[in-house]
């Protein structure tokens, strides 16, 4: 809990203070701009590579939140030439549920990103125990982007 009250205090934000961006500005405020090495409006999002991690220990290693919590972090391959994501985390694993949402800003067809839902899974699959904790992965779009070290960045929102 320190780092999160640590950053709360950097940050100096006010009282009754809520981060609870919409998908679209998440996408274009923060994905966006970490992309293409820009600061975003706050440095509100820590970044993790949050599949070395149980779902459990994610609220100590973010830096704002109390109910949902918000990680860059990379998207890595499960096959080094394959498209398929590696989702294995910590003791289980994530698992994609429900179809890709289309992220447009207000007004417009052109979409920006994607976002995932995945719920994790305790144990191996096939086998592994469904949990209550929900993952929303928003990617953008245009996947040929790179980040700035070489592989997909990602905002991970976790419930």
């Amino acid at each position: 809990m320190g780092r999160k009250r640590d950053a709360e205090a950097e940050l100096n934000l006010p009282p009754g203070f809520r981060f609870h961006p919409t998908d679209e500005e998440l996408v274009v405020h923060y994905l966006c701009k970490k992309i293409a090495c820009q600061r975003p409006p706050v440095p509100i999002i820590a970044e993790i590579d949050l599949y070395k991690y149980d779902p459990w220990q994610l609220p100590d290693k973010s830096l704002f939140g109390q109910r949902e919590w918000y990680f860059f972090t990379p998207r890595d391959r499960k096959y080094p030439n394959g498209s398929r994501p590696n989702r294995t985390a910590g003791k289980g694993y994530w698992k994609a549920t429900g179809a890709d949402k289309p992220i447009s800003p207000n007004g417009s067809n052109r979409i920006v990103g994607i976002k995932k839902a995945l719920v994790f899974y305790s144990g191996k699959a096939p086998r592994g125990v469904k949990t209550d904790w929900i993952m929303h992965e928003y990617r953008l779009a245009d996947t040929n982007r790179k980040s700035n070290k070489g592989s997909l960045r990602v905002i991970i929102q976790i419930e």
